[in-house]
């Protein structure tokens, strides 16, 4: 009996300099182009994916076990999934958990994002930590056919992230407003029905835990749009203003953002910002921000907070980083990367407006960050009753 003909590549990640990774193509079928970038979380691949901060980027996963606890529509941290792709070792696994609704597989094609399985990520992320993030061009064809150097030259044509700004793709349409908090057993999620503080938070990809967690520290949320005036966020009387995560450069982001940021810090009110809210609040101060190499995304990153020496698990997911040497006078850094030194958190010396470059919310300590929800309650409490 002949020996069948092994089988055909079903997909293969193309980088910008001409490197080609080929494997077993599940999810959507077709082509995306994207900065490539690696996480190193051993869970919350589904949280991942549909976090918006990765518009833009497909998601290398060290951790080899993809698709084990499946999908369910709790856990989605926005209505579909925004990274534009997958990159795993092994093809996922079918789904093990009592949570589960859907095979992650089908929820892939369902939602049109491509995945890659049989892939090398212990080279790829080598590659991606020596190099930096590449520019790549990702495709799935069941048939097994490519065109090599055409991927290869989308790849090198793609603009990059650096100049762009995605925090408009991502965006609510309009307002509205927010009172789920946090999941908790065995009831799931409960409402926020006896609100202390009246919270606008600024959407520039907001991740649905982090209104969970406002909502949880007692606040009564309205949600804006990235694209909010100051006229408009304060029309609402908050208390407090918060400031989203979100994709891509906030140098870009910021010509807007910056403006209404400033305006709203006239009002005297306390200000909380994470991730690119983080970065927006920097340059709304006068600080820089920088592209960083391979950037930070991960739930196992150790942040120090300087006031207390205390240091915290976190959750990062970032490819910009705020310049802490261009940080003004009368802006303090409260919190620094243990990883590589960057920064990882601001504020205004003597008033309650911060922020961190961390995800409080994602809580991979799993409680470590979240009095910086706490801070800002208090903050908005004390401001009412002085």
């Amino acid at each position: 009996m002949a020996a069948s003909a092994p089988s055909k590549p079903t997909a293969c990640l193309a980088l910008a300099d001409g490197t080609v990774f080929y494997g077993t193509g599940f999810g959507a079928t077709g082509e995306t182009v994207a900065e490539l970038c690696f996480n190193t979380a051993m869970t919350g691949y589904q949280e991942i994916m549909t976090d918006p901060s990765y518009a833009g980027q497909i998601v290398t996963f060290t951790f080899p076990h993809i698709g084990n606890t499946g999908v369910t529509p709790e856990d989605d941290e926005t209505a579909d999934p925004v990274a534009a792709g997958m990159v795993v070792k092994w093809d996922p696994t079918l789904a093990s958990n009592w949570r589960a609704t859907e095979e992650l597989k089908g929820w892939l094609t369902r939602t049109g994002r491509i995945a890659i399985g049989g892939v090398d990520t212990r080279r790829l992320t080598r590659a991606i930590r020596q190099q930096g993030a590449p520019h790549v061009a990702l495709a799935h064809d069941p048939e097994g056919n490519f065109d090599i150097e055409a991927l290869v030259a989308k790849a090198r044509e793609w603009s990059g992230l650096v100049g762009l700004d995605l925090a408009k793709d991502v965006t609510c349409a309009q307002s509205y407003r927010w009172d789920e908090m946090r999941w908790a057993w065995p009831d799931g999620y409960a409402r926020q029905e006896e609100p202390a503080h009246k919270v606008v938070a600024i959407d520039y990809g907001a991740k649905r835990n982090i209104l969970r967690c406002l909502a949880s520290a007692g606040c009564d949320v309205t949600v804006l749009p990235a694209t909010a005036t100051a006229e408009e966020v304060l029309a609402h009387n908050p208390d407090g203003v918060f400031l989203s995560n979100g994709p891509g450069d906030p140098a870009a982001t910021g010509e807007y953002a910056v403006p209404m940021i400033q305006d709203v810090l006239k009002a005297d009110l306390p200000v909380f910002g994470i991730c690119l809210g983080h970065q927006m609040l920097a340059l709304a101060l006068g600080a820089k921000t920088v592209k960083m190499n391979h950037g930070h995304h991960g739930a196992n990153h150790p942040v120090k907070e300087h006031s207390t020496g205390k240091v915290e698990i976190t959750s990062m997911n970032h490819g910009f980083a705020v310049d802490a040497q261009t940080l003004p006078e009368g802006v303090e850094e409260t919190h620094v990367s243990l990883f590589d030194g960057s920064n990882c958190g601001i504020r205004i010396s003597g008033r309650p407006v911060y922020s961190v470059q961390h995800h409080p919310e994602a809580s991979p300590g799993p409680q470590d960050s979240f009095y910086l929800f706490e801070r800002f309650a208090e903050a908005m409490a004390e401001r009412k009753s002085a």
